[in-house]
């Protein structure tokens, strides 16, 4: 598969989950910072991992919400909470995943990531 394919899947995912009008948000977002972050993420990020067959989108949505509060990187996590509610995560498992990272990440990592959750969450009402 080319490098143009994997641009253009991960346009077509990242659409999927986000829908037109923010995916073009978010990737005007990573363009103005710099254009090669935009296609590293189209190409390699949503392009050649999030197109796996192995997991479903839940899952994978779950997962990086998981390392994203243990990491704590609240941008990311930010957008991938409002991912993993397209990808059908729900509230009590968006919060039970950073729950469970506590023991693992720190009970201060997790408080943070939920601040974000709840107001992710709210926005979304």
């Amino acid at each position: 598969m080319t490098d143009e394919q994997h641009l253009q899947d991960g346009l077509t995912i990242l659409k999927k989950m986000l829908g037109e009008a923010d995916a073009e948000r978010i990737r005007q977002s990573w363009r103005e910072i710099s254009p090669d972050l935009e296609r590293f993420i189209l190409d390699f990020v949503a392009g050649r991992i999030w197109t796996r067959s192995t997991l479903d989108l839940k899952t994978r949505s779950l997962s990086t919400i998981a390392a994203l509060t243990a990491l704590g990187r609240p941008n990311a996590l930010e957008l991938n909470i409002r991912m993993g509610l397209g990808n059908g995560a729900t509230k009590e498992e968006i919060f039970e995943v950073m729950l469970h990272m506590a023991p693992y990440a720190g009970f201060p990592a997790v408080w943070d990531g939920m601040q974000i959750a709840r107001r992710v969450l709210t926005d979304e009402k």
